[in-house]
C-alpha cells in the first residue's frame, strides 16, 4: 500500500512539474510544428494554476493524510488528468496523452481500490 501511495505522490508531482515546465515553455503542449501563440501562452500558464496546485496538494493528503481525504483526492486528481489526456489526444500531442492518460489510470484505480 506504501509503494502505491508512494507512485501516486510521484505522479501528482510528475503533473506539477508538467504544469511549471508547460508555463516556462509554452510550446511544449502543442504538437509539433505548430507556433506559439498568445492563446498558447495563455492556455499554459492557466494549466499550470491548476496542476500545480492539484499536484502539490494531492502529494501531500497521500504523504500526510487524513486517509480519509485520500480517495476523494485521487479522484480528482484522476478527473484532471483525464481531462488533460483528452486535450493531449485533441492536441496531437503523444507525451501529454499517454503520459495523463497513465496518471489518470493510476490515480483513479488506487481512487477505487481505497474504496473497498
Amino acid at each position: 500500500m506504501t509503494a502505491l501511495l508512494a507512485a501516486n505522490a510521484v505522479v501528482a508531482l510528475l503533473g506539477a512539474g508538467a504544469g511549471v515546465a508547460g508555463a516556462v515553455r509554452p510550446g511544449l503542449v502543442l504538437a509539433a510544428n505548430e507556433p506559439i501563440a498568445a492563446g498558447t501562452q495563455l492556455y499554459a500558464r492557466a494549466y499550470a494554476a491548476r496542476a500545480v496546485p492539484l499536484g502539490i496538494a494531492t502529494a501531500l493528503v497521500l504523504a500526510a493524510g487524513p486517509w480519509s481525504a485520500a480517495r476523494p483526492m485521487l479522484t480528482v486528481a484522476g478527473l484532471a488528468q483525464l481531462g488533460d489526456s483528452a486535450i493531449g489526444l485533441r492536441e496531437r500531442n503523444p507525451g501529454m496523452a499517454i503520459g495523463a492518460g497513465a496518471a489518470a489510470a493510476l490515480h483513479l484505480a488506487t481512487a477505487c481500490w481505497a474504496a473497498r
